[in-house]
This record gives structure tokens, sequence and C-alpha cells, in this order.
């Protein structure tokens, strides 16, 4: 087993529960200690001036001081602190606010628990997890880009061209010779390429772009 690279969290959240929620998910993982918890950006801030955290975990709606404008103060004050941002909102009011604040990553609470995980090990190694409401409005209004057919391998488009048809991850993997555990990984790739957020999507998107006749669906 690969050795996990030591990460340290601090977690930011008024709602007692979530705090308890993500120091109990985050110290049952290999190789993460949470460093602290705090209930508001006027707390995260002190706790940063006082001890370094390589990742925040990081609400938005706070007492004291909001998680946008304590995410551009870590980050003036620990430009090695990575946060990632885990929030109810999804409005542009909040998500371009933060990212430009410097939030390296931006979850939504709806979340799965191994997301969550998936993000601070990746802003560990500086790299972003946007859940896919969000990159795919990213990706439009900053940056102009559409999600494109193109940036899919000839295998995960042979998978999305059965996802069309209505085949769940077993029988693609049977009838193209392929692992399910690899078949998952193509399912992932295809979402976060096409910033979509379930195969639902992923379904009526293969339809639109005409990869699959509509009269072969199901």
């Amino acid at each position: 087993m690969t050795e996990q690279i030591p990460i340290t969290v601090l977690i930011v959240d008024d709602h007692p529960i979530v705090r308890q929620g993500m120091e109990t998910l985050l110290a049952m993982q290999e190789g993460i200690t949470v460093a602290g918890s705090v209930e508001h950006g006027a707390a995260a801030v002190g706790f940063i001036q006082e001890q370094l955290a390589d990742v925040v975990l990081m609400d938005l709606n706070m007492p004291e001081l909001g998680g946008i404008e304590a995410t551009r103060q870590i980050r003036t004050l620990s430009p090695h602190t990575q946060i990632v941002v885990l929030t109810s909102y999804h409005e542009d009011a909040m998500v371009f606010p933060a990212i430009k604040a410097g939030a390296l990553s931006y979850l939504l609470k709806s979340a799965t628990p191994d997301e969550v995980v998936a993000a601070v090990r990746a802003a560990s190694r500086r790299e972003a997890r946007l859940h896919p409401r969000i990159a795919q409005r990213l990706m439009s209004e900053v940056a102009g880009v559409q999600p494109s057919l193109n940036a899919l391998t000839s295998r995960e488009l042979e998978v999305l061209k059965e996802i069309a048809r209505g085949k769940d991850n077993q029988t693609i993997a049977a009838e193209l010779n392929l692992s399910a555990k690899t078949v998952k990984t193509h399912v992932s790739n295809i979402l976060s390429k096409l910033y979509l957020a379930d195969r639902t999507q992923a379904a009526v998107y293969a339809l639109r772009q005409r990869i699959v006749p509509l009269d072969e669906e199901g």
C-alpha cells in the first residue's frame, strides 16, 4: 500500500454537528490529522496565525467572519495552506468570490464522505476538486469553454455509449472485457471531463450529441 503524505486539516463551520462529523470522518483516514476545529472565519484566521495547517475545510456563511473573507486572509497569511470550501451554497454570488479569494476547491455539503476526503488529499497536492455543477458554470462563465467529447479517450467514449444505452457497470464490463472497477473509473472520468453530475446526465448528453441513435436508447 502506498504511504499517504501527512496532511493537517483545520475544520471551519458554525454548526457543531457538521464539525463533529468532519472530525470523525477525517480522523479515520490514514495520514490525515485534524489540527483544529473552529466555528467561524475569525477563529480560523486566528488559528492560522498561531499554527499552520495544510488544508482548511471552509464553510461560507458564518458569524463573526464569513468564509470568503477568511479564505482571503488565510491565503495571505499562509500561501501554503489550501482552502477547500464545503458549503450548501451554489449561487454565483458565493462561488465566484470564493474562488477569487483563493479557494482551491468548492464542494457542496451533498458531497459524499469519499468525495470530501478525496478533495482534502487533492488539495494537499495543489489539485482542485469542484462539484460538477460548479465546474460547469466556472468553465462556461469564466473560461468560456464548453464540455467536449474530444476530452474523452476512445475507451471512455465506448463506455459513454453504453451508459446512453442504459447499461450498468457490470454489463458494460462484461461487454467490453473490462473489470467493473475499471468501468467505474472510466465513468468517474467521463463525469469529471464533461462536468456532469451523474449517469443520467451523461446519458442525456450522449443522446444530445448523437453518439448513440435515439432508437437505441435502453
